[in-house]
């Protein structure tokens, strides 16, 4: 029997955070509201890159990922502060508590925006009022400014949150999406990338509602499956669920698997990460995340347990970029004891969507390691002279 998805009229709200970390350090520091300020990995250090920035900033031209030189050569007066990511976490939680306040339908999907499934609390005649409610307790508790998207489901909903900001409150329906979603080019899609643009582009699809009108066994042919998420939903269609487990469902996918023999041979022990590599990549693909640790377990003859593990900044997903981590890290750390088990996994995942989007609950912590390693190289560099430090990927 073929399962239907359940199409019972849903009110869906995508709550964002306008430039979280920046106004969490304007809500401690009321000196720095109103002026060009921004968060930066190492403010002392023209290298440095901006994490988040202001909107005073943002209307200079200033935006997240620049470097700090960069951004100082269009203002030199831009306030830069070093990022606190515990002052971060503190405001984070106390947003949620707010929205669990109204619901128990709370997805948060990275630290600074949710998903809240409000059809079951009146959103279906009081969803402005809502969303309004919600807004304002934010921002008078908390200081912290929000925009939020309402819509049928979670895609048109976070499409709706980005189209008024900061402080923005929109209604996207499913019937306005050829108006207003469709003339926009594909890139400004959310699950767009630029490869993901590229491919599109070289089928002739250059708009949303070209790839809403697209072949579906052609768009199937050149993207797979996830392809024919993206279709969907330049049509407006989206059944997932708000799922207030799915965060921690999704911290890692991995697969291990204990040899029939205790191996000694380098060659057979690489082949078998290979094929594993290949099946946390399928899983990784299923179930749509991409990750930025790779770990993998070693298991002795003698049942001594090792994992070993790398973290990268780009979240990886394809079989080769997880075999050739796990390849490294185990002919780096074995020892040429005789392996019983082998094993990879890939943690701190986040849907592939929001892979150009937003930081996660776990890899935004990634930032302040970085912060902490810049101001470290730069201490040798003093001490040593320019350039004499390279840097590397981390590795635990």
């Amino acid at each position: 029997m073929t399962s239907v998805p359940n199409t019972q009229a849903k009110v869906i709200l995508h709550l964002d955070m306008n430039s979280f970390f920046a106004s969490v350090e304007q809500a401690y520091d009321p000196k720095l509201k109103g002026i060009p300020m921004a968060v930066a990995g190492n403010p002392k250090e023209r290298r440095g890159i901006l994490v988040t920035c202001s909107y005073e900033a943002r209307a200079l031209g200033i935006y997240t990922t620049m470097s700090v030189g960069e951004a100082r050569r269009i203002c030199p007066d831009l306030v830069i502060v070093p990022p606190d990511f515990e002052k971060y976490r503190v405001a984070s939680n106390a947003v949620f508590t707010i929205l669990r306040s109204y619901t128990d339908l709370v997805e948060p999907v990275s630290i600074d925006e949710a998903y809240i499934d409000i059809t079951d609390i009146g959103g279906l005649t009081n969803a402005v009022q809502i969303a309004e409610h919600m807004q304002r307790r934010i921002f008078h508790e908390l200081d912290l400014p929000c925009s939020i998207g309402i819509a049928p489901n979670k895609f048109l909903a976070k499409t709706a949150s980005d189209m008024k900001k900061p402080m923005g409150i929109t209604i996207l329906r499913k019937r306005q999406v050829p108006d207003v979603i469709w003339p926009l080019p594909v890139i400004e899609m959310h699950g767009v990338g630029q490869s993901t643009e590229k491919r599109l582009n070289e089928l002739g699809i250059m708009t949303i509602g070209d790839l809403a009108k697209a072949d579906e066994t052609i768009i199937k042919s050149k993207l797979g499956k996830n392809g024919n998420r993206l279709r969907n939903r330049a049509n407006g269609i989206d059944y997932r669920p708000v799922d207030p487990d799915a965060a921690e469902e999704r911290k890692s996918v991995g697969s291990s698997t204990t040899l029939p023999v205790d191996e000694t041979e380098l060659s057979v022990c690489l082949e078998i990460f290979k094929r594993l590599s290949v099946k946390v990549a399928q899983r990784l693909d299923r179930l749509q995340l991409a990750g930025t640790v790779v770990m993998i377990q070693m298991r002795t003859s003698d049942w001594r347990n090792f994992t070993r593990s790398r973290t990268v900044l780009n979240p990886l997903y394809k079989a080769e970029d997880l075999y050739k981590e796990a390849a490294e890290l185990f002919q780096r750390h074995w020892e040429r004891d005789p392996i019983r088990l082998l094993g990879i996994t890939v943690s701190n995942v986040i849907p592939m969507n929001e892979l150009n989007e937003q930081l996660s609950f776990d890899n935004f912590e990634l930032y302040a390691k970085e912060a902490k390693l810049d101001d470290l190289v730069s201490e040798l560099e003093k001490k040593f002279g320019p350039n004499s430090v390279k840097r590397g990927l981390r590795e635990r």
